[in-house]
């Protein structure tokens, strides 16, 4: 299915459709779910910016990948956006909605683009929507004497080691490892050529035991800490593509430097919670 599919045109055709809300309707509908989670207000404000998960699928398809299944994460990150927005921070919820949908289509993409895992970070997840085009602008700049590993990393503020990488990556298409290594019958296949230097069995459990405990006790003390604090360390630290402080600030109402001081105070309340022994 796709764009020439009768049901995602009619879908798309009424997502375009929508009403446009203006800021004190978007505050009013949000304020609505937030406090009384009146589901009709949610209703209205998700379908009037379904336009957006529209939009922004049309920007990904490139990386084919179903054009329908971008909508659907789009839809889900809209829904995302609807949960987590504070209707007195003075911003937009259209504009706080587009970050959560490019976002989830973002995550899609790399989980679904290939079976080897392209991106992990902020950094190659930055080079994998950039490099083709970045590579595409400097064959047409062939003059340039910059080598194209170097120029790409410097305006990527990345190493040439992660541009190199991410160019192998996505060089080809994903291979088998059952596939031989060459046309003969009795060729190996690549499997075979694999050998397992991790870890016994007995170490990695323990080591999973322990980072899963560990993982646990950030989180719950992450949870006690007051919402805007809670927030803070959430966007700052523990999100994929962590925010700055000017960002933040702008989404909460407060200057840089108050989310400085709150971000400082909660890494300590955190220290020091998991610093307290277990009980017994």
């Amino acid at each position: 299915m796709g764009l020439h599919d009768p049901h995602i045109r009619r879908y798309i055709r009424a997502s375009m459709a929508e009403e446009i809300l203006d800021a004190p309707t978007e505050t009013a509908l949000a304020i609505a779910w937030r406090d009384k989670r009146d589901e009709a207000a949610l209703h209205r404000l998700i379908t009037a910016y379904s336009r957006l998960a529209v939009s922004f699928a049309g920007r990904f398809r490139r990386y084919e990948v179903p054009y329908e299944d971008l909508i659907q994460q789009g839809n889900l990150g809209l829904m995302r956006a609807a949960e987590k927005f504070d209707p007195e921070n003075g911003a937009r919820f259209s504009t706080y909605a587009a970050w959560w949908i490019r976002a989830s289509m973002q995550d899609y993409v790399m989980r679904n683009w290939s079976m080897v895992r392209t991106a992990t970070n902020a950094n190659q997840k930055k080079l994998f929507f950039h490099l083709r085009r970045m590579l595409q602008r400097a064959a047409v700049d062939g003059d340039s004497s910059e080598p194209v590993t170097q120029r790409i990393a410097r305006e990527l503020q990345v190493s040439e080691a992660q541009v190199e990488l991410m160019m192998g990556r996505m060089s080809g298409p994903d291979l088998s490892l059952d596939a031989p290594q060459s046309s003969d019958e009795d060729g190996r296949a690549w499997v075979e050529t694999i050998e397992d230097d991790a870890p016994a069995t007995e170490t990695t459990v323990l080591a999973q035991i322990e980072t899963s405990r560990q993982r646990r006790a950030l989180y719950q003390a992450v949870a006690e800490l007051p919402p805007r604090e809670r927030r803070i360390v959430a966007a700052r630290h523990l999100a994929d593509e962590p925010v700055t402080l000017a960002e933040l600030g702008a989404e909460m109402g407060i200057s840089k430097e108050r989310v400085r001081q709150l971000e400082e105070r909660a890494l300590g309340r955190l220290t020091a919670s998991l610093r307290e022994p277990e009980p017994a």
